[in-house]
């Protein structure tokens, strides 16, 4: 059906889906925004997919949602929040095909027939995700990482825990413990990180759709060692970005797992990777959180660039890297491989376009590095 083709190469019917699917249920949304389009991306492929064979769907059309409910399940999401989600994603699928397909021409008795076949294959659907769910649930009880992740979720929550409770997972109430954060948001993924940790001490799990954990010493930073065999994360696994704070008490776990979720964000804005202090990220953090601020900074600073002008990018850029490099001339000619004379010329021609005042302070610097950066990204 062209209706079902047009639908399948509109990216943005996703989005929507996505965007219905956070917004009935908090801890669906409480998870990474491509954690959910990366599922639900896939059950809308495969059941348009299912839809245009003109068959019945076989259990092979239902992996994916069989792999949703294992997954939510792991990452702690309740099973009626997880229903909730989808079927918010379902209403709004039907909507779509119904907008489109009425602006479409089709008739109406043609509309109610795909309907029908509709609420058949989301049912099916939906009995799949709860099967997963329920499959998985048994699972992690079975070997006791329930229990653990449980427990780490109302730890990195600031919820009280019993100290009976903190000694059933080798916790004690008055040691200091680091948290991390991770970028994995794939749970089998994040079990063989756990594994890979467990050297570490503490305590491990999915929270909020992210690896965390507590841990009595940080990881190993070994970046260079798994790029050197061409490996894409710790463990050879993707997402090899972790944030980690410094020791802290259990009371205060709550507040260090939500200055490494910021961080999180702040590293992935600022194209950083590796294993790194949450603390180390204090500029970026600040900056992360103000995109409001930034974008009035930047316009304020840099209005006089034009976007598509690819001299401006360049005088931008060159600014950017001078600032970078201490506001040192052969430095910054050393990294962009040109003259010093041609990174003068570029620093004169920019302030000449834009008026910008000699940067001569450390929040002179830091207003001018801020606004170029913004800048520069927003193309």
């Amino acid at each position: 059906m062209p209706l079902l083709r047009d639908m399948a190469g509109d990216p943005g019917i996703v989005d929507e889906l996505v965007a219905a699917a956070r917004a009935c249920s908090a801890e669906v949304a409480r998870l990474p925004a491509e954690e959910n389009r990366r599922h639900i991306a896939v059950l809308f492929m495969a059941g348009l997919a299912a839809f245009e064979r003109l068959s019945d769907p076989s259990d092979d059309d239902f992996a994916e949602a069989t792999r949703l409910g294992a997954d939510r399940a792991a990452q702690g999401v309740p099973l009626s929040a997880l229903l909730s989600a989808v079927q918010a994603g379902r209403t709004r699928a039907f909507e779509i095909a119904v907008v489109r397909g009425r602006a479409a021409g089709i008739r109406d008795e043609v509309l109610l027939e795909a309907a029908l076949e509709f609420d058949r294959y989301a049912g099916a659907l939906e009995r799949h995700v709860i099967s997963g769910y329920r499959a998985a649930e048994l699972e992690l009880r079975r070997d006791g990482h329930d229990e653990r992740a449980a427990l780490l979720r109302r730890l990195l929550g600031g919820e009280p825990v019993a100290n009976a409770d903190l000694a059933r997972f080798r916790l004690h109430p008055a040691g200091r413990y680091h948290c991390l954060v991770s970028a994995m948001s794939d749970p089998a993924q994040a079990r063989a990180l756990e594994q890979r940790w467990s050297s570490c001490g503490g305590l491990f799990g999915t929270v909020e759709g992210r690896f965390a954990g507590l841990t009595h010493r940080p990881p190993a930073d070994d970046t260079a060692d798994r790029a050197a065999a061409g490996q894409t994360g710790p463990g050879g696994l993707p997402g090899g970005l972790v944030v980690v704070s410094p020791a802290v008490p259990l009371a205060q776990a709550g507040a260090a797992y939500a200055v490494c979720v910021d961080a999180l964000g702040a590293a992935v804005r600022f194209g950083r990777h590796g294993t790194l202090d949450a603390v180390g990220l204090a500029g970026e953090i600040a900056l992360t959180l103000q995109p409001h601020l930034a974008a009035m900074l930047s316009d304020t600073l840099l209005g006089a660039l034009r976007q598509g002008d690819e001299f401006h990018r360049e005088l931008a850029s060159t600014f950017l890297a001078y600032l970078d490099h201490g506001q040192r001339l052969d430095r910054t000619a050393s990294a962009l491989h040109v003259h010093p004379n041609t990174v003068r010329y570029r620093l004169h021609r920019l302030q000449e376009i834009t008026g910008l005042p000699p940067v001569e302070s450390v929040l002179e610097t830091l207003r001018v590095w801020w606004a170029l950066r913004t800048w520069l990204d927003a193309a």
